[in-house]
Parts: C-alpha cells; sequence; structure tokens
C-alpha cells in the first residue's frame, strides 16, 4: 500500500463512523440520576402498578374487551384486498406459532398477565407472553423525528389529570394492526391508560394509518390487578412443538418437541 492510498481508505470509514455516532447521538436522550423530589413525584401519581390481566383474546389483532370483540377496522379498497388475498390462502400457523412476537397493538392484547412499573421518566410494561419488555419515557422527550422500526416503536407518554397517554410511532414491518392487515408506513397508535376504581384498569388504544384505514381503529380493554401474583418465566422455544418446512408449510413434531438433543437412555 503506498503512502497516498492510506488516506483515501481511511477517510471515508471515518467519515462514515462519525455520521454513524451524530445520528446514534441524536436518538439519545440523556437521563440525569433521579432526585429525591423525582421519586416523591412518583409516588403522587396514580398507582398503576403490580400485575395486571384480562383474560380471552391473544394472537396478534386488534385487542378484545369483556364485552366482546370489537369491530374491525375499516380499510382502504386496497388493504382489504390484501386482506381477503390472505384469508383465502392464510398460513395454518401465525408467526407467534414459531416464537416470533406479534409487537403493536396485539402484544398490549395477550391473555398473558403484564407488570407495570414507575420510576421517574418512564413507565415500564414488563409482558410474560414472549419474555417482552415494553419502555414508555414520561420525561419530556418528543417522539423522533426518523425512528428506528421496532415490534413496539418508540413510545413517548405523558400523564393527563389522572390517565396516562402514550404515543408511538416507528413499527417494524413484521407487525399487522390485526391478523392478515399490514400496516403501512405511517402507522402511529395512542394508548389511554386509566384506573376506574382501585384494582381496575382501562386501556383504550387508537391506531391511525392513513395507507391502510379509511377511519381511525379504535379498541378498550379491561385490566384487573392481582397483588399476589409474579410474573412467571416464558420461554417460547421450551416445548415448542412448531415448525416450516422448507416450502412454507407448518407442520407440529409431536416427537422431539422444540428439536431439543434426547436425553440418553
Amino acid at each position: 500500500m503506498t503512502g497516498t492510498s492510506l488516506p483515501r481508505l481511511v477517510t471515508p470509514l471515518l467519515l462514515a463512523a462519525g455520521l454513524t455516532a451524530q445520528a446514534s447521538l441524536a436518538q439519545t436522550v440523556v437521563r440525569p440520576a433521579p432526585a429525591p423530589a423525582d421519586w416523591a413525584a412518583v409516588a403522587k401519581l396514580p398507582d398503576f402498578t403490580g400485575v395486571w390481566e384480562a383474560g380471552g383474546g391473544g394472537g396478534g389483532g386488534g385487542g378484545r374487551g369483556r364485552g366482546g370483540a370489537p369491530a374491525g377496522p375499516s380499510l382502504t379498497a386496497a388493504a382489504e384486498a390484501r386482506r381477503q388475498a390472505f384469508v383465502a390462502s392464510a398460513p395454518e400457523e401465525n408467526a407467534t406459532a414459531n416464537c416470533l412476537p406479534p409487537g403493536m397493538p396485539g402484544i398490549m392484547n395477550q391473555p398473558y398477565p403484564m407488570e407495570f412499573l414507575l420510576t421517574p421518566g418512564k413507565v415500564t410494561i414488563v409482558i410474560e407472553a414472549y419474555t417482552q419488555v415494553r419502555h414508555i419515557y414520561t420525561d419530556g422527550r418528543p417522539l423522533p423525528e426518523d425512528p428506528d422500526p421496532g415490534f413496539f416503536g418508540t413510545s413517548v407518554g405523558r400523564w393527563e389529570g389522572d390517565a396516562l397517554v402514550v404515543d408511538s410511532v416507528g413499527f417494524s414491518e413484521l407487525t399487522q394492526i390485526a391478523r392478515g392487515i399490514p400496516h403501512g408506513g405511517r402507522m402511529t397508535i395512542v394508548e389511554r391508560f386509566r384506573l376506574t376504581n382501585p384494582d381496575t384498569m382501562t386501556v383504550e388504544t387508537t391506531v391511525t394509518d392513513p395507507d391502510v384505514l379509511t377511519a381511525p381503529y379504535k379498541t378498550t380493554r379491561t385490566l384487573r390487578r392481582h397483588r399476589d401474583w409474579t410474573i412467571s418465566e416464558y420461554i417460547c422455544e421450551e416445548n415448542n412443538r412448531n415448525f416450516v418446512d422448507p416450502s412454507g408449510k407448518a407442520g407440529i413434531n409431536l416427537e422431539n418437541p422444540g428439536g431439543l438433543p434426547r436425553r440418553p437412555e
């Protein structure tokens, strides 16, 4: 390598690294260590702490409350055509059967319990299903203008009286509004969490997607608190008997669940 070759190789690499660092820095919010006053403020918020569950529902769809299944989302003509095509050739098992979590909004509609943890500047939801964790930032940060797509998106919350209002944006292409209804690139989700009595919470969810929906898709779910419950371990691959063959056909293995090594006899 000649003396003039080195700068030509190194400079683009350093420049790319610098741009990556700047992009990462732009998405980073530095949170100072909470002060006693911050913890005192948390103590004055509505008590969401503890383990909650609704029972019923499940899957990757749009939610089910105690009053029964809500009306489905109102789709554009193109989205309805895609949904009908999906129904006509729906796979035998959806992706969640093979341990891919449903993401938002479906993860919040699972029949498994979830635990709410309140700390200064953040609400953390530990979801037993698929051992998933949601982070809702309440430290005053704005929603990112160019979010990195994720199964849960990026969630920013604020307190409006006794209600926690959460805006989420930036979702993975692998998530769906409801089963068979992929979202577009502009989907946003607004959730409103509110206690209706000390051990009952309502969650109102509004999905807006101008590329897929002709109107916002709204659902309401009721959760009950269980103060004597703890979140259990959920290992999806343990005893998982589902598989997909090379042609994409789903099947079930009754002999060796999960493909785990057999114990020597």
